[in-house]
């Protein structure tokens, strides 16, 4: 018995004329196996929207399809990320009781078939995160559930993790995690506002991670710096373990958009990742 996420971050919705159609399309293509029945629980990285400012009619365009799945019996999750400026604009307009948002440091305990979930997380944090991310981490009270799998949300920044078209790598900066600081005790770190899809297993010195990080990446490009990107989402299957916190049994990236550019190499690219 494995609990079935997905992953989906950065959809960056509300954006105007064509290029909002593009993103809303992807986002609602990310959704399939979740309106298919075949994920347990969906988890958004965040930025959800382009900008906090909204309009509201864009806020119950995007929560429309979360509501479905989550009336499905699919539990849903969403951390605010920095677009949003740490906060879901027009918040009743989202709610919804299987849709849990990370409006604070906080932690969801709910149950998945026999087994019992523990999601923690907080939203984007832009104020020096490198010093601050393990307190808020414990303000999270992420221990004081039992536990079959747990999980950290978060939409930030860590050591190793590139983006742009000459693959920039992020180091040692006040708004970026050190490896060193990322937790024991969960299964997996979900995380959204790196773009590109990759999986953190070690940090710069080349030590492990103590839970590995998955940035599903954005589901449509949002400039010319990803032009050469696959676009798409995450799928994962997570065995319990109370002791350990779950083991990430397997995982999938599914493409929803690539330039001509990648070709055959996208492929062996996430291969890589893999290994």
């Amino acid at each position: 018995m494995t609990l079935r996420v997905l992953l989906l971050g950065d959809t960056h919705l509300g954006l105007p004329a064509r290029y909002g159609a593009d993103h809303s399309a992807s986002f609602e293509r990310a959704l399939e196996p979740a309106f298919q029945g075949r994920v347990d629980i969906v988890v958004h990285g965040g930025d959800v929207f382009f900008r906090s400012r909204v309009k509201p009619g864009v806020v119950l365009r995007a929560f429309e399809p979360l509501k479905r799945i989550a009336d499905a019996g699919v539990k849903v999750f969403v951390v605010p990320g920095n677009h949003e400026r740490s906060a879901i604009p027009y918040p009743l307009l989202a709610a919804h009781p299987g849709i849990h948002v990370f409006d604070h440091p906080r932690t969801f305990a709910v149950r998945v078939r026999d087994m019992t979930v523990v999601i923690a997380g907080f939203p984007n944090d832009r104020d020096e995160i490198c010093a601050r991310f393990t307190d808020l981490v414990q303000q999270t009270r992420w221990n004081e559930p039992a536990a079959d799998i747990r999980l950290l949300c978060m939409h930030q920044t860590i050591e190793g993790a590139s983006v742009g078209s000459i693959g920039y790598t992020f180091r040692r900066a006040p708004d970026v995690i050190p490896g060193r600081a990322v937790p024991r005790g969960f299964a997996a770190v979900l995380s959204g506002h790196i773009h590109r899809h990759q999986v953190l297993t070690r940090d710069l010195q080349n030590r492990p991670l103590a839970s590995r990080v998955f940035y599903a990446g954005s589901t449509e490009r949002t400039s010319s710096a990803e032009r050469f990107e696959a676009k798409g989402y995450l799928t994962m299957e997570i065995a319990p373990d109370a002791n350990t916190g779950g083991r990430v049994e397997g995982w999938r990236f599914h493409e929803l958009s690539a330039a001509a550019a990648i070709g055959a190499t996208s492929a062996a690219s996430l291969r890589a990742l893999a290994e």
